[in-house]
């Protein structure tokens, strides 16, 4: 805490971690190579990304390690199913290859809890600060990382057989992680007056 010219006592900022969040990019899964966080780097952020709000203390998510066996018979299990939904060839290759390409990736699982307290939708908005948390941790790191969703995220016939999900459980976000090969350009972001409403009675 410091005062300021009128004496008002004003809080320190943590300058490096603001200068990141406004400049934070996403980097586009298909730039992504190896090598991805070993087992200790990614206790690390797995454990960032838990230190999130979470009302009730219910951890209504969990984590999935997909390394790259796994991605890859994920990546064949979604071309299946994605035939046996008739779906077009450019969108069961797209999918496939989310999966089969990634050095490294987290499933998120939204996992919501009975709860008389605490309603579901907030324990969905505490999956998915889960996935933005991890996302960040990776990023400040210095690892590439992509939060990817898709069909199979909510796709229950494949969420049972590929990852064995129960039933009330999804899939918040696939988070890629790996080296990045190109930092892309920043993207256009929102104009800040005209998405907010400041209400002064």
């Amino acid at each position: 805490m410091y005062r300021n010219s009128d004496g008002d006592l004003m809080p320190s900022a943590n300058q490096a971690a603001l200068d990141f969040l406004l400049s934070r990019r996403s980097r586009p899964a298909k730039t992504l190579t190896g090598p991805a966080p070993d087992k200790a780097t990614l206790d690390v952020l797995l454990t960032a990304a838990a230190r999130t709000p979470d009302h009730g203390k219910l951890e209504p998510w969990r984590f999935i390690v997909l390394t790259p066996p796994a991605l890859h018979r994920l990546g064949q299990s979604a071309r299946t199913r994605g035939r046996a939904l008739g779906l077009e060839a450019e969108k069961i290759d797209k999918i496939g290859a989310m999966f089969e390409t990634a050095p490294l990736s987290v499933a998120v699982v939204a996992s919501p809890k009975p709860s008389e307290k605490i309603p579901e939708i907030e324990q969905t908005l505490s999956a998915g600060a889960v996935c933005l948390a991890l996302l960040n941790a990776a990023l400040a790191s210095g690892w590439g990382a992509n939060w990817l969703t898709g069909w199979t995220a909510f796709d229950r016939p494949f969420l049972t057989e590929a990852l064995d999900l129960h039933s009330h459980e999804y899939v918040a976000g696939f988070i890629h992680l790996g080296t990045e090969t190109s930092t892309p350009p920043d993207r256009p972001r929102p104009d800040i007056d005209a998405i907010t409403q400041w209400v002064i009675s």
